[in-house]
């Protein structure tokens, strides 16, 4: 308080502030002030592969948290996209764990190394799994249940990356495919999931000591294309399908007491979309939503029981998977690399929010317009076709009234009543000459 060095800062964060509140108004170009720019984080995530666009994908990209960025990441796999598979850490290393890429179930699993940028083949697992369940438990990978094109699993393998071997497990009490799992207290929890007949809410923890599966209290809803993650000793659960819709509904579970509890629900209803912990927040990641695949990207903020939106991905997928990798020596290569243009990135997205808005309301002002011509048209031609008929009908009473007034004098002539084409006017001719005459002839008669 009162110290003069201060003062600089001070103003600094003051004039930063104004011009964050104003930038919406600002003509020129806005520099971020070193003291907005965001630190650099220590940890990564990663999102990899899935599905799009009708078909799978190999893209790839990482989340600058600080930032609240999401970089294009180049070195995609060469082997080619996957989609429904899993993805684990261990290190630098990124292990992509089975999958679907349109035609072939994989057992193969791939691995990059986020430090060198280099992808190599590792060995396959013993069965196909797409819609895979992978978790990491004492460096050692394990991927759960799955699809293989024919039958639902329950079958389990973990991979030793030292001897890079895979070996069976114990099976499951369920078979389950497009379900989640997560580690916990040294366990292996997996929730949820699709058995070949129906959405599932069981869940079921492993014991790796003693090499078998139990059955724990179920989940509140049924959940498949579901995501899991421990965090804060509770294990999270969000999203999925229950078999009529997908959720934007989420619950947690405390192991000590096996008891389920509601979480607030998510902005946005997902289904088969990435979940992860990064900077001390849950982050749910693009999905399914019962329509379309969505590039929504929103984080749980536990201490605050509160959901939040986050910058959308790049690419609109669901069936991808992600994953976080911390004390990269790298991390210049996938995080936001221009942080002084920050506040101007902001700027230039409030410009095109405006101007979309603009046009919106300007085509919703040009449709009002069209509409309320083409009703005053429609309300005229009614009035014309209205004026027509009460015109048309007041000329055929003058010619009843016409026919009506002396009958006696027409004899047996044959009245024609023609309309006149150019004014409207009523002819009346009597239509032959000999009746005239016999007209004539009948008077005499009568006065005889």
């Amino acid at each position: 308080m009162g110290n003069p060095s201060c003062r600089p800062i001070i103003i600094e964060t003051l004039r930063f502030l104004y011009d964050l509140e104003m930038i919406a108004q600002k003509e020129t170009e806005v520099t971020t002030p070193a003291i907005a720019r965001p630190r650099i984080p220590h940890e990564i995530l990663f999102a990899f592969g899935g599905w799009s666009g009708g078909s799978p994908t190999n893209f790839i990209e990482s989340y600058d948290t600080r930032a609240d960025r999401w970089i294009k990441v180049r070195e995609v796999d060469p082997r080619g996209p996957r989609a429904y598979h899993g993805t684990a850490v261990l290190g630098h290393n990124i292990y992509v764990i089975g999958g679907f890429d349109g035609m072939d179930y994989f057992n193969s699993c791939r691995c990059f190394n986020a430090a060198t940028k280099r992808w190599k083949e590792i060995a396959p697992m013993n069965a196909r799994r797409c819609y895979v369940s992978v978790t990491v438990l004492e460096n050692e990978i394990y991927a759960l249940g799955g699809y293989d094109g024919h039958h639902r699993q329950n079958s389990g393998e973990k991979y030793n990356y030292l001897e890079n071997q895979w070996t069976l497990i114990a099976p499951m009490n369920m078979q389950r495919s497009d379900a989640s799992a997560t580690t916990l207290n040294d366990k292996i929890y997996i929730t949820g999931g699709f058995n070949g007949q129906e959405c599932m809410n069981s869940v079921e923890v492993y014991s790796p000591a003693i090499n078998q599966w139990t059955m724990i209290a179920p989940m509140r809803s049924r959940r498949s294309g579901v995501s899991c993650v421990a965090f804060h000793g509770f294990l999270y659960v969000v999203g999925g399908f229950n078999g009529v819709s997908r959720m934007c509904s989420g619950e947690k579970y405390n192991p000590a007491t096996d008891t389920w509890y509601p979480i607030p629900d998510m902005y946005n209803p997902r289904s088969n979309f990435a979940m992860e912990v990064i900077e001390d927040l849950l982050f749910a990641i693009g999905g399914f939503n019962g329509v379309t695949t969505i590039f929504h990207v929103e984080c749980f903020d536990d201490s605050l029981n509160e959901w939040f939106e986050a910058t959308d991905m790049n690419l609109f997928r669901s069936a991808l998977s992600a994953c976080v990798v911390k004390d990269l020596p790298n991390y210049q290569d996938y995080i936001h690399p221009n942080r002084d243009r920050l506040m101007e990135e902001k700027r230039q997205r409030l410009i095109a929010q405006e101007r979309i808005r603009e046009e919106a309301e300007d085509a919703a002002e040009a449709v009002a317009v069209v509409a309320a011509v083409q009703a005053a048209a429609a309300a005229e031609e009614e009035e014309n076709e209205a004026a027509a008929a009460e015109e048309a009908g007041n000329e055929q009473l003058d010619l009843n009234h016409f026919l009506h007034m002396r009958p006696q004098n027409l004899g047996a002539g044959l009245l024609v009543a023609l309309m006149d084409a150019e004014g409207g006017r009523i002819a009346l001719i009597e239509a032959e000459e000999e009746d005239q005459n016999n007209f004539g002839m009948d008077e005499d008669i009568e006065m005889e």
